[in-house]
């Protein structure tokens, strides 16, 4: 079996700091044998990946049902008042994230700090399965620390080790770039709802899998039971 640790691309692991170091043990490409642990690494990273005076501690993880209302404070912190009339909303409302795919940032107290989940849509009109990457969030008080990049950088490798074809989303066209993301394969696509071209961007995992995908993205992802809803209020 493989290893790899994350986050990477200018990361540093920080086991003098006195957190545990691990490693996400993963099998060949598309494996869902073995899920992922939660802990992915204890990781100290400055503003361009570098460790410095403000540098933050801080693990991934899976997220829990336990963390619900601390990710909805956090994403009450970090976003527009109106982030639930969003187009990508439409996407998640009732809906689960995608198996496996949902991820919280934790500082050394355990306090959530970032948060990202993944969305089962289909890519158009009877086109192929796709995740919806959203919403990535990070505390504005730990913004350029490093923190939004591991959840995506996570996010990415688990969905590709989950067999996963491509992911989209909906953001900032120059940020998302670093990762890969572009909207070359999203000019046939659309949200259900308002949404900015420039900033409907898509990442494949496997080389074609957008080929001819063209309509409106439609949630494909398990229905939420009434008291999953309930908690996530």
């Amino acid at each position: 079996m493989n290893a790899i640790a994350l986050p990477s691309e200018g990361f540093t692991a920080s086991p003098s700091s006195g957190f545990p170091l691990h490693l996400l043990p993963i099998g060949e490409k598309g494996s869902a044998a073995a899920p992922a642990p939660s802990l992915v690494q204890w990781t100290e990273a400055g503003s361009r990946g570098v460790p410095d005076e403000g540098a933050v501690a801080f693990a991934v993880t899976a997220e829990s049902a336990a963390d619900i209302a601390a990710r909805e404070a956090l994403l009450d912190r970090a976003m527009r008042p109106g982030r639930k009339r969003k187009s990508s909303e439409k996407l998640r409302r009732g809906r689960l994230p995608s198996a496996g795919l949902a991820f919280c940032a934790r500082d050394e107290s355990g306090t959530l700090i970032g948060t990202v989940r993944l969305w089962d849509v289909t890519a158009g009109d009877g086109g192929p399965a796709a995740l919806l990457l959203g919403p990535l969030a990070v505390d504005p008080s730990i913004k350029s620390k490093g923190v939004g990049s591991a959840l995506m950088r996570h996010a990415i490798a688990e969905a590709a080790r989950l067999g996963h074809r491509a992911i989209l989303l909906v953001g900032d066209a120059p940020y998302y770039a670093r990762f890969g993301f572009d909207a070359d394969k999203t000019g046939n696509l659309a949200m259900p709802g308002p949404f900015e071209r420039s900033r409907f961007l898509a990442l494949e995992l496997q080389p074609g899998a957008l080929d001819g995908a063209a309509g409106v993205l439609k949630a494909s992802g398990r229905k939420a039971r009434p008291e999953q809803l309930r908690r996530a209020a």
